[in-house]
């Protein structure tokens, strides 16, 4: 999709801060993170959102949960980390590709809104 960001950054086209790339995902730091480590994890298979998975692209969301511990554990998040997927706008989904922040390097608050 040539006018999805995520998409644009994992063709090369916007630089970002790659931490992460094999065949079917990549991740990047946030530009704008929210906690010292902040890491989005994208699919290079343009699905919109969380709500979009389906059971023909289950296996990719799966491989992208086996991936997030290992840069979690690559970025040193030895006290834990957390994994968030926003889906909507009323959620704060403000690019329409779907992405996973790993949060973590600080002891995060327990409110989730």
């Amino acid at each position: 999709m040539n006018d999805c960001l995520f998409c644009r950054i994992v063709a090369g086209d916007i630089p970002s801060a790659k931490v992460y790339e094999d065949e079917l995902c990549y991740a990047f730091r946030d530009i704008n993170p929210q906690a010292p480590v902040h890491v989005l994890v994208v699919p290079k298979e343009h699905i919109p959102s969380c709500a979009q998975v389906t059971a023909d692209n289950a296996a990719l969301v799966a491989h992208i949960f086996t991936v997030i511990p290992q840069i979690a554990q690559a970025e040193g998040l030895t006290g834990g980390w957390r994994v968030v997927s926003n889906v909507g706008a009323d959620a704060g989904q403000t690019v329409p590709h779907l992405h996973f922040h790993i949060l973590g390097g600080r002891r995060l608050d327990d409110k989730m809104a």
